[in-house]
């Protein structure tokens, strides 16, 4: 036997082996954090969510970032809006249990599209957007695409702004080509997460400290599939190919709004993503030593910022209808 051959064969073997182990992970990750709620169809895909709080309150719609699912907003910060508000908590298309049909739904534009098409099947009007992370590159994306749809927006640690240097945690997410992402998402991918998430986590969270549940009850054990793999790399893809193009509409922007970072956020600076905003009309505010997971290690906070930003868009209206 050639020692070509052979080295075919043990690849082959390892890639077989990596698969087996995959679907193994796939299945604890499923498992661990099950379907939370209901699924509607939009042009594209399919939306999961759940709903909380007074259907006949102020919509508050919670969009969440790379990497993650709907549990990042249902851990805490969606009960306590629920007091108050008519909450909607998703998964972005391609995420948690939301699905999408192929790479070219993962620019912004397309999954602002899917998401506003999700909210007029619900009958959702004038929401106020929360998005985290890059889901706050979504909530702007259907701010300007849909001006005249949200109330206003509510911006947890946002990216803004075109990323010249990917934050370390996501550089193995760099994969611009489909079969390739495919390969890796269903062999080596989710073994390498399971390893690697207690350093990934870490790594997110700092300079805090991370939940000791964050894999169960934030969701985290879901990106332990390959379909979190391929949609985060296509979502990385999706953004630099058009986060250039929406940063040079934000002059039209007319949502009006606030965001919230932290001030020792690792993975997106405040200088680069929050005070450049200001000339756009929205708010921005820090918070002294906290890191990019905010919605998670201060949900009271993030949550009376919320309030803050819905009671100023409400007062704003009032005054325009009566002026």
């Amino acid at each position: 036997m050639s020692v070509l051959l052979t080295l075919v064969l043990i690849l082959g073997a390892l890639l077989v082996a990596a698969n087996l182990w995959t679907r193994r992970l796939t299945r604890k990750g499923a498992d661990t954090v099950p379907q939370a709620g209901q699924i509607v169809p939009v042009n594209g895909g399919w939306i999961h969510y759940v709903e909380l709080g007074d259907p006949s309150a102020q919509s508050i719609v919670l969009i969440h970032g790379l990497t993650g699912q709907l549990q990042h907003f249902t851990y805490a910060m969606a009960d306590i809006l629920a007091r108050d508000f008519h909450v909607i908590a998703l998964d972005r298309p391609g995420c948690g249990y939301s699905t999408r049909d192929n790479a070219r739904l993962a620019t912004l534009p397309e999954q602002a599209r899917m998401i506003q098409e999700f909210l007029d099947a619900k009958g959702v009007q004038s929401p106020v957007l929360v998005g985290h992370s890059l889901g706050g590159a979504v909530s702007l994306a259907m701010a300007l695409d849909y001006q005249d749809k949200p109330l206003a927006l509510a911006l947890l640690a946002p990216l803004t702004q075109f990323v010249d240097q990917t934050p370390a945690i996501f550089k193995p997410l760099e994969i611009r080509t489909e079969w390739l992402r495919a390969l890796i998402g269903h062999t080596i991918a989710v073994p390498m997460a399971n390893k690697t998430a207690p350093h990934v986590i870490s790594e997110a969270f700092a300079p805090e400290p991370a939940p000791d549940d964050f894999l169960d009850r934030a969701g985290g054990a879901l990106g332990l599939r390959p379909s979190a793999y391929i949609t985060a790399s296509q979502d990385m893809a999706g953004v630099e190919a058009s986060i250039r193009g929406q940063a040079d509409r934000y002059g039209t922007l007319k949502t009006p709004g606030g965001i919230l970072f932290g001030s020792r956020d690792p993975v997106l600076s405040p200088s680069v993503h929050g005070a450049p905003m200001r000339q756009f009309g929205l708010s921005v505010e820090e918070l002294e030593g906290k890191g990019h997971m905010i919605l998670i290690t201060e949900p009271q906070t993030c949550a009376d910022f919320v309030r803050r930003v819905v009671n100023e868009a409400t007062s704003g209206r009032a005054e325009a209808e009566n002026g």
